[in-house]
């Protein structure tokens, strides 16, 4: 059974609660070592680094950050000729498509890989 610990936060110096929750979630997740720096020194971190460490905020793991935006790159369907946006740098010797047509040209799911990676 765990009871809330005070730590100390070595960022700002802070007394924070390690809760019996916290520690059971970090338990479940095999993490070994108690959290270093309190919430908000924690959030302001992952922002520093531009990072994102896990859910959205909430039950105080690290929440108070922001997912940033996605850069989208400007393509034309190689199917259907709709002008559109991918998540990705497109190649002159890769196909790309809108979301409409990727939806038909997607590889069964349900058939076993063969280790080639997501092909888009």
């Amino acid at each position: 059974m765990y009871t809330d610990k005070i730590l100390t936060c070595r960022e700002c110096g802070v007394s924070f609660t390690f809760t019996a929750g916290e520690q059971e979630f970090y338990a479940s997740k095999g993490f070994t070592n108690e959290p270093s720096r309190c919430a908000e020194c924690r959030s302001a971190r992952n922002r520093d680094r531009g990072g994102y460490s896990g859910g959205g905020g909430g039950g105080g793991y690290g929440g108070g950050y922001e997912r940033r935006e996605r850069q989208m790159f400007p393509a034309v369907c190689s199917n259907c000729g709709k002008e559109t946006e991918v998540p990705f740098q497109p190649r002159e010797d890769r196909p790309v498509y809108c979301s409409e047509c990727f939806e038909t040209h997607r590889p069964d799911r349900s058939a076993p890989s063969r280790g080639g990676g997501n092909r888009w």
